[in-house]
């Protein structure tokens, strides 16, 4: 597991101005919010004024007329206020919405352009997290954070105004008890602000745990681990839970205390303000003024009460906003500074003196040179380990070279406009990813440009047509998550249809055929063998059999070039790629 998050300062200035990035664009709104914010605060405390109005001026005199008067007025500034409400909150909410509805595709776009490194590194469970909980939570920042907290706090400073210009001595046994409130409050907050980082932490691990072993539950199964595995759940589940109902507690304990406090004030004020009303020459205290005070003092404890909450709402969203800025800040992406935007390639490829390292030093590639004309194909061939499948790796830009250079067409792969250099490149893996979705998107990946004729032609090609004419709806029938409704080799066929209907000049086949039976390999095999013509071919294989007629079989070892040459030159060399022939020859008789 990663190392527990702690959460920060409260009010961190820089973070909150990078959020308010986001709703610059809504400035507008945003100002309207404010608004709507100060009419509330000023309506809120005219209520117990106008009602202490009546009682002293009308009730108290028997004017039924003004009591009416009175009471109208009373009605309509209750409707105002209730439509400026709705106004105030479903702006609030849109507000924060529009916001991280920007925010999820900012970030996740950034993540779209991160390099594969930085995904070997971070936990997808995590990033899922940051993607969806993460920015959900900045939603709250909006509508309950620092909207609803600016309300309370102009609110508080109306009704202590409108209290100590009624009446002093009221106003300060009303705030008898507020000292303690205080104090309990700023021992809550500290409280829960932990309880809520540790929450965030426990529902990051637990996204974390879920994703990979769902993904992972065929080897869950087959290696009966699945009780083992559940025990570990449990662990992170108890973790969970007891983050949770540690909060509970808190507020469990919390809010019958600041009751029992706004209760004892409440009582202090009418035990003294009810003295002052039978008293009421000497005191100049009277029954509107005593009601009056007592709503005021409730309007006054009940933003205290939920102040605690505010502020851990703008805490959070602080550490989520943090977490969020920390991938928006990470420069792991792959630099797309060329300028050379190119149709078609001719596809002679060359790597000069290569090294390459995942982690600083540790070379998986070491002095790699080797050159490919157009229409050449280049096999490699090596134990695990060896560095072949980081050659691809190299070539498509999905991580950069420590020393060396790599040329395509005798230019600088990093000078060729990335996208570009890409279309040009076609690509089939032995781990085949296919989306939940139809066989047709799996294939264009979303591509508007590319017809059914296109994918129809690149499947006749590779043998696929009538395969996928079979399937139920054709090309529209859906795959389901990782292709799980279709073979190992028809997801193999569908990925091998993918790379070939984009007509790249560079095939790059990674142990593409290791995946499927015999009888489809020889099928493969043969389309292979058509498209690769005009086309520079790189292979990856364990099967010997499948690069006979390479033009050439480079073969590493631990990251070097041991052997190159054809076939039939490295069996006369009688080293390592005979030894690798003769293995298989036997395993294979």
């Amino acid at each position: 597991m990663d190392k527990p998050e702690i959460s920060g300062r409260i009010m961190d200035f820089e973070v909150l101005k990078r959020l308010f990035r986001f709703v610059k664009p809504y400035k507008g709104y945003f100002i309207l919010l404010v608004v709507l914010t100060l009419f509330l605060a000023v309506l809120a405390p005219a209520r117990p004024y106008i009602i202490q109005i009546t009682l002293d001026k009308f009730v108290v005199s028997g004017d039924y007329n003004g009591l009416i008067n009175m009471v109208l007025l009373l009605i309509g500034l209750l409707i105002v206020q209730a439509f400026i409400q709705y106004a105030h909150t479903y702006l609030s909410g849109w507000l924060g919405q529009s916001a991280i509805h920007d925010i999820r595709i900012k970030l996740f776009d950034h993540l779209s352009h991160l390099r594969l490194k930085f995904f070997d590194n971070t936990p997808i469970g995590k990033l899922v997290t940051r993607v969806v909980s993460d920015i959900e939570t900045l939603s709250e920042v909006f509508s309950q954070g620092l909207a609803a907290m600016l309300g309370d706090l102009l609110q508080l400073i109306f009704i202590l105004a409108i209290m100590f210009y009624t009446d002093w001595r009221l106003a300060l046994i009303s705030l008898a008890t507020f000292p303690v409130l205080v104090i309990s409050t700023y021992i809550f907050k500290e409280k829960i602000k932990v309880s809520f980082t540790n929450v965030r932490n426990a529902v990051a691990n637990l996204n974390a745990f879920v994703q990979e072993h769902i993904t992972g539950m065929s080897i869950v199964q087959v290696f009966n681990s699945e009780d083992r595995e559940m025990e570990k759940f449990k662990e992170i589940n108890k973790d969970h839970r007891r983050a949770n109902i540690r909060s509970v507690l808190y507020y469990a304990i919390y809010f019958p205390v600041t009751e029992v406090i706004g209760a004892i004030g409440v009582g202090l004020l009418i035990w003294v303000g009810a003295k002052g009303v039978i008293n009421m020459d000497e005191t100049g205290i009277t029954l509107g003024m005593l009601v009056a005070f007592i709503m005021y003092i409730q309007m006054f404890f009940r933003p205290i009460r939920l102040i605690a909450d505010r502020f851990n709402t703008l805490q959070m969203g602080i550490v989520s906003t943090s977490r969020i800025i920390q991938i928006l800040d990470n420069d792991e992406h792959t630099p797309d500074n060329g300028n050379i935007v190119i149709g078609k390639l001719k596809g002679e490829v060359e790597f000069r003196q290569v090294w390459f390292a995942y982690n600083e030093a540790d070379y998986v590639l070491k002095n790699i040179s080797f050159n490919a004309k157009k229409g050449e194909t280049i096999a490699f061939v090596g134990a695990t380990g060896a560095g072949k499948s980081s050659i691809i790796n190299l070539l498509n830009r999905f991580y950069e070279i420590n020393r060396g250079s790599i040329t395509v067409d005798g230019v600088e792969i990093y000078e060729y406009d990335l996208k570009s250099l890409r279309d040009n490149i076609g690509l089939v893996l032995q781990d085949v990813f296919l989306f939940s979705d139809s066989i047709r998107q799996n294939i264009t990946l979303g591509n508007p440009e590319i017809t059914d004729e296109q994918i129809m032609h690149a499947a006749d090609l590779v043998g696929a047509g009538k395969f996928i004419e079979r399937l139920p709806g054709g090309l529209d029938y859906n795959v389901m998550e990782r292709g799980a409704t279709l073979s190992v080799g028809q997801r193999q066929i569908i990925s091998f249809v993918r790379a070939m209907v984009y007509d790249p000049q560079i095939i790059i086949l990674d142990e593409a055929t290791s995946s499927v039976d015999t009888e489809t390999e020889e099928m493969i095999q043969e389309a292979i063998e058509k498209l690769m013509q005009g086309r520079t071919s790189i292979v990856i294989a364990h099967r010997l059999s499948t690069i006979q007629k390479a033009d050439k079989i480079i073969v590493l070892d631990k990251g070097e070039v041991k052997e190159a040459g054809t076939h039939q030159e490295l069996l006369d060399k009688n080293g390592f790629y005979a030894q690798l022939h003769r293995m298989q020859y036997r395993e294979a008789s």
